[in-house]
């Protein structure tokens, strides 16, 4: 935690910036209220904006304190790593199945975001020794599946 006197650190009613993070209260500009927006420090945008509760002139926002800051660095924190771990599923697939000789493998489909050229590299294991079977590039929106993967792997697929 850091230190409360560090100069680097910002505490008024709208504006808290401490350990990494800034956290600004905002006119909504939905309505008459008030929003917050964490913005993780290096960061070009908010990673969290939200409703801020009025003050009890029911005019003016609520001032920041240490206990809202802290709640507001741990969602925005939960925020990022939804954010990260729903990118990373949807960048990668695997899928494990048993070929008709009883071998069983393991395949990975990782796709490359790239806007000029799109592609995948797909790689398949032996799940018992670990030994690569085969390693090819495929288009990102390759199906996989039992099927495909078989003919990946006797080389009729792409790759």
């Amino acid at each position: 935690m850091t230190d409360p006197t560090d100069l680097r650190d910002v505490m008024t009613p709208t504006l808290w910036t401490r350990d990494g993070w800034t956290a600004r209260v905002i006119k909504n500009e939905d309505d008459d209220g008030w929003a917050v927006e964490m913005t993780r420090d290096g960061d070009p945008e908010a990673a969290l904006v939200g409703p801020w509760t009025m003050g009890r002139d029911k005019k003016n926002p609520k001032p920041l304190d240490t206990s809202a800051f802290l709640t507001l660095v741990k969602t925005a924190n939960d925020v990022l790593v939804r954010h990260a771990n729903q990118a990373r599923a949807r960048l990668h697939r695997a899928l494990d199945f048993v070929r008709d000789d009883g071998e069983r493998v393991s395949a990975a489909l990782d796709i490359a975001p790239d806007e000029d050229d799109p592609h995948a590299i797909l790689v398949c294991r032996d799940t018992r020794t670990g030994e690569e079977l085969r390693r090819g590039r495929v288009p990102p929106n390759y199906r996989l599946n039992a099927a495909n993967l078989e003919k990946f792997l006797v080389g009729q697929g792409s790759g």
